[in-house]
């Protein structure tokens, strides 16, 4: 998630000078997370339809109650801020916006007391302006919590609107998601990542191979602030990012090992895949790491064959289930690779002599 690219070097500028005012050595610096934050919703990348209709509400004024629902690090919280700057303006900001998150008391007694004064308060607003309540990772709220905000946002709603972001929206109780327009945000591609990545890359003056991208990207599965802290720790640790850095950084398997051990599963070499997953075990990968690994590799390898992958994605599937169930052993994950070992045998190899 990242700053407007005309507004990103001011903002940098202002950090350092705020640094250099208080007349320290080093140049404490914002995470990148925060630092490229984006201000506006022009900024905010993906989810396109979506953030065009932000656009149109943030113009025309008259927000409706909302929930944004998505995975965690894909914008929902950004752009509900972006929407409330450009919606409200800087000066209204401050006043007119009551944001609550997870880290907060939201009880029953913060609904009734808090968040009811906020929405009696009066607040000089431009015509067919609200003020906005921001309930951040809402799912966590208990129900009781949320069964009292139902009165309240009816009863208010002439002068105030809600704004839900949870990463489950079925956890949020009925009552409430009738009363809201609902916006489901999905994962950023691979593409909107590495052309994030490289404008910060650029900014920051980080070297970064292609590879680096690659592994950044691959570890991310979609979530911008995941990739943009990899990154930022891979450049502060050893100074250029290439995908052996990216790896040691994120402690997972590196995928070119797993997809040897697939490879060598597809052609039946089992002491091979046994040999290769033994080593990623003693470097002290939890079978959750190394069976997650094999599935996202097993999805993109391109030399299975069409049925291979699917019975190898399906033999996986059960095994990733009796992990999380709690069998997390090295007998359940050799198990699983003698398993793919035998899909592509020939029957024959199974028949006892006679």
């Amino acid at each position: 998630m990242v700053q407007p690219e005309q507004g990103e070097s001011s903002s940098a500028a202002r950090n350092g000078s705020k640094a250099s005012a208080n007349g320290s050595a080093t140049n404490f610096e914002l995470p990148w997370v925060e630092k490229y934050r984006p201000v506006y919703l022009d900024d905010v990348v993906g989810n396109t339809e979506t953030i065009a209709r932000l656009k149109i509400i943030a113009k025309d004024g008259n927000m409706p109650h909302m929930i944004i629902s998505g995975m965690p690090g894909i914008g929902k919280t950004t752009s509900i801020l972006c929407l409330a700057r450009q919606m409200l303006g800087g000066a209204a900001y401050k006043e007119a916006v009551l944001e609550l998150n997870a880290s907060d008391e939201r009880g029953i007694d913060v609904v009734r007391n808090r968040i009811k004064a906020f929405a009696q308060k009066k607040v000089t607003l431009p015509p067919g302006r609200h003020k906005l309540v921001i309930l951040d990772e809402a799912d966590s709220m208990t129900a009781g919590a949320q069964q009292a905000l139902r009165r309240t946002m009816e009863i208010y709603s002439a002068t105030t609107r809600f704004a839900f972001a949870c990463n489950q929206s079925n956890k949020i109780i009925e009552a409430l998601q009738s009363r809201c327009a609902i916006l489901r945000y999905a994962r950023l591609t691979d593409a909107q990542l590495v052309r994030r990545l490289r404008h910060i890359c650029e900014a920051e003056r980080v070297d970064v191979t292609d590879d680096g991208m690659a592994a950044l990207v691959f570890s991310a599965e979609g979530d911008m602030r995941q990739a943009v802290n990899n990154l930022q720790s891979t450049a502060a640790g050893f100074g250029i990012v290439n995908g052996d850095n990216v790896f040691k950084v994120v402690d997972s398997p590196h995928p070119v090992k797993v997809q040897a051990m697939v490879r060598a599963c597809y052609e039946g070499k089992v002491e091979v895949a046994l040999e290769t997953l033994q080593e990623l075990w003693d470097l002290g990968y939890s079978s959750h790491d190394i069976i997650s690994t094999m599935f996202r590799v097993t999805k993109s390898m391109d030399s299975l064959s069409e049925h291979s992958k699917l019975e190898f994605i399906r033999e996986i599937g059960f095994t990733h289930m009796r992990i999380l169930e709690g069998v997390q052993t090295l007998l359940q994950l050799s198990g699983c690779v003698a398993r793919l070992c035998k899909i592509n045998m020939k029957p024959d190899a199974f028949v006892l002599p006679k």
